[in-house]
């Protein structure tokens, strides 16, 4: 795969989990909204990777650390929402954590947060189609 190509994939599996993740929440699935938006966020930031880095993609889910493998420029304020982001993934993902996060996910916090991540997205998104992609 070039270069191109292997960002285009992780683009377009983004754009069809942020889909997954819209159907989730119009559905009141709100902890899977969430953890579906993780991934989002996550293949986004592994899109900036393939674009910054001589490395292979790493196979991690913590969005702070793929943030810091990238040149992107996060605030603080964003920096501390990816913290946050990541523990939509670990929190959906292990029984022990589940059910207190299925708690956790009400109508006002999933809102909140989905909106955000959102708004991430489309932040992101500008900034990849605003940057040239080598074809290597």
């Amino acid at each position: 795969m070039t270069k191109a190509e292997h960002i285009n994939y992780w683009l377009t599996t983004a754009a069809h989990d942020l889909d997954v993740a819209e159907s989730l929440f119009q559905n009141g699935k709100h902890d899977w909204c969430l953890f579906v938006s993780h991934l989002v966020i996550e293949k986004m930031l592994k899109a900036f990777w393939v674009r910054d880095a001589n490395t292979k993609v790493p196979h991690i889910h913590n969005l702070l650390v793929i943030a810091n493998g990238t040149q992107l420029q996060f605030s603080d304020e964003q920096k501390q929402f990816l913290e946050e982001i990541t523990t939509f993934n670990i929190q959906g993902r292990y029984p022990s954590q589940k059910l207190a996060f299925y708690k956790l996910c009400t109508q006002e916090f999933t809102t909140s947060r989905y909106n955000k991540i959102k708004e991430l997205y489309q932040w992101l998104l500008s900034q990849i189609t605003s940057a040239k992609v080598s074809k290597s």
